[in-house]
């Protein structure tokens, strides 16, 4: 078992290796969803300044998306892993595990830099994809199996929501963009 309080770089590594102990380190620490958020506003700011994230607003509007979809979206995989699944789990473990797993998206600093920036958000998304459906596991207590058919579902619920929001209100692209998230 890792160390219980890993600083925050620490556990950005950690998630972004796939360290269980970290997602369970996280889970459990309730002082760690605002480190959470702060990975995904970071991941948002990488996105922006590679470029992925030209048409969310830039590193403003781009973190604020990002961070309404972090929460939306957690909630959305919280009903759906607990109530599907029998999940057990809080909608703040599913927050800081979520959130953590978005490390990996910091790659997308370099999405800008041709078949090489296309090589790293490529990676990226797939390395982000498999460590939010490690952290939707270990928060959720779930088969490898239902954590990703809860990642799925619940990104689709997701999908879904940002895109009525932006048609009955107008939203600009800023909250689509945010699409990416997961």
């Amino acid at each position: 078992m890792t160390a219980t309080h890993q600083t925050f770089i620490q556990r950005m590594i950690g998630a972004a290796k796939l360290d269980i102990d970290t997602y369970e380190e996280v889970e459990h620490d309730e002082t760690a969803t605002t480190q959470a958020a702060a990975v995904v506003a970071i991941v948002a700011v990488c996105s922006a300044i590679g470029g992925a994230g030209d048409g969310g607003g830039g590193i403003i509007a781009g973190p604020i998306a990002a961070l309404i979809g972090w929460l939306i979206w957690s909630g959305v995989t919280y009903f759906i892993g607990t109530r599907l699944f029998k999940g057990e789990a809080t909608w703040g473990e599913l927050l800081r595990t979520i959130g953590f797993a978005q490390a990996p998206g910091v790659l997308m600093v370099f999405a800008g830099f041709g078949l090489i920036g296309g090589l790293a958000a490529a990676a990226s998304g797939i390395w982000v994809l498999i460590a939010g459906i490690i952290a939707i596991r270990q928060a959720l207590d779930v088969s490898t199996g239902e954590a990703l058919i809860t990642a799925f579902l619940g990104w689709a619920s997701y999908v879904l929501v940002a895109i009525l929001i932006a048609v009955l209100f107008g939203v600009n692209a800023a909250i689509l963009s945010s699409l990416d998230f997961f």
